[in-house]
């Protein structure tokens, strides 16, 4: 008998799942924030299936009312980090807004947003928007189908408003963008003037995310881009559609980081790759074997204290598809992204793009080199530290080797045209080359003076 259990015993630590190698923690007792929204999974399910407690991290986890109110926390160490919006710890970093050296070891994940207007807007763009064979729209839709839309609120002398969650959010950039590609300006800002609607055609104002359905039914806004499940509620309110999700305006695109302070990751670096370790693992629990953990992961955000959304509205989205239209749900298997791709690497191309969103549309006043870009890129985003905690992961048995970029230089590849609504492709290398490209927006030496570009 006794040699029985022991056989049982050794087969079972072979097969059995491995385990993390504890660090020497400096702190261990953190509080993470964190705002309503799907894409906050990875510290959800960190917590929730024992990944920081296996770093032996006690960790809390917080929801926070505002980017702000959450960015603010982290600075003033309220929060030991953050699930941040990534322009945030950019913005930070170059003291745009609120100024302090915020970095990112992990990114949390790609695409995950959409863009949705109201049913009114909806009718006035559908006669604008190509069908397929079977009478639905087909997509993706180009803001060019709101245009009109646009013109006749102005020559009525209406004011058109749309809503995005922060000025440094991927939300107001994706937005910006769409309405750019279809020829739409979403105005600029200035050192005089930080309101972001110079010159626009299109008035963009925030919102916080879990507000956007309601501010939407009261007619405040038109429609806005904002993350799930936000835009999926306006399906099932029915008050609203989607018209694009960020997977067609930009392929991969890339969303959210796990931020802290330069500070924190100096004066605690075990304890920072420990809970890199964690968000790893979690991002690849979200992702393994073709989502089939996403079901479990709908039923944890669905609580109140993470997303506190409905079962199925969140997962209308997360687990492979989108609803357009009540009845449109059509197969998006990589509308959330946590792990496949190197989601989680923090590319310094990824913040490049978000600097040059900032020189675009005049949150960067003036002119930079390509070199400035690549600078501001590697002080933010530490693709060192993630692969220090990845390669503990490896070594532990917990990951595969073949699934980190261990040889890359920081950059991805160039983004080809075919990947980009517009069909301008991007290059994180060649940032002025890349601003020179795109129909609207601030070039080389433009400045933004009173409501007028010089330069």
């Amino acid at each position: 008998m006794k040699k029985l259990m022991f056989a049982l015993a050794a087969s079972t630590a072979l097969t059995g799942p491995a385990f993390a190698e504890m660090l020497d923690l400096e702190k261990d007792e953190l509080t993470f924030g964190f705002i309503k929204l799907t894409d906050m999974a990875p510290l959800a399910v960190a917590y929730e299936q024992g990944f920081f407690d296996d770093e032996g991290l006690f960790v809390t986890l917080e929801a926070q009312a505002n980017w702000k109110v959450l960015l603010d926390g982290v600075i003033d160490g309220t929060l030991d980090g953050a699930h941040m919006l990534a322009g945030q710890p950019l913005a930070a970093t170059i003291g745009f807004g609120t100024e302090a050296h915020i970095i990112t070891p992990f990114s949390m994940d790609l695409n995950g947003n959409g863009i949705t207007v109201s049913n009114e807007i909806w009718e006035q763009m559908k006669p604008n928007i190509p069908t397929m064979d079977d009478g639905r729209p087909q997509h993706p839709i180009s803001a060019s189908a709101l245009a009109p839309v646009v013109e006749k609120y102005k020559s009525e002398g209406k004011p058109f408003n749309m809503g995005m969650v922060f000025p440094v959010s991927t939300h107001n950039y994706e937005l910006r963008y769409w309405l750019a590609a279809g020829g739409l300006h979403p105005g600029y800002y200035s050192t005089e003037n930080i309101t972001g609607q110079i010159g626009a055609d299109v008035l963009l104002s925030v919102t916080p995310p879990p507000q956007m359905p309601a501010t939407l039914e009261a007619g405040t806004i038109y429609g806005y881009c904002v993350g799930e499940p936000w835009n999926q509620q306006a399906v099932f309110k029915g008050i609203g559609v989607p018209v694009i999700t960020d997977y067609e305006l930009w392929k991969n695109n890339p969303e959210k980081v796990f931020g802290i302070t330069a500070e924190f990751a100096e004066e605690y670096p075990n304890t920072t790759k420990a809970v890199v370790k964690a968000l790893i693992r979690a991002a690849m629990w979200l992702d393994e074997n073709d989502n089939a953990n996403r079901e479990e992961a709908v039923k944890i955000l669905s609580r109140p204290d993470y997303v506190g959304a409905d079962y199925e509205v969140i997962a209308n989205s997360m687990t492979g598809t989108f609803e357009y239209e009540k009845g449109d749900k059509r197969e998006v298997p990589d509308f959330n992204v946590f792990f496949r791709y190197n989601a989680t690497y923090p590319y310094y191309s990824d913040a490049v793009w978000y600097l040059t969103q900032m020189r675009r549309w005049g949150q960067i006043s003036e002119a930079k080199p390509d070199s400035w870009y690549d600078e501001v890129a590697k002080s933010v985003y530490k693709p060192d530290i993630y692969l220090e905690a990845a390669r503990l992961l490896v070594d532990e048995g917990l990951a595969n080797e073949a699934d980190f970029p261990w040889d890359s230089d920081g950059y991805k590849e160039p983004t080809p045209a075919g990947d980009i609504i517009d069909g301008i492709p991007y290059d994180g290398k060649t940032p002025n080359a890349y601003l020179d490209s795109l129909p609207i927006g601030l070039k080389g030496e433009q400045t933004v003076v009173g409501t007028d570009v010089k330069g």
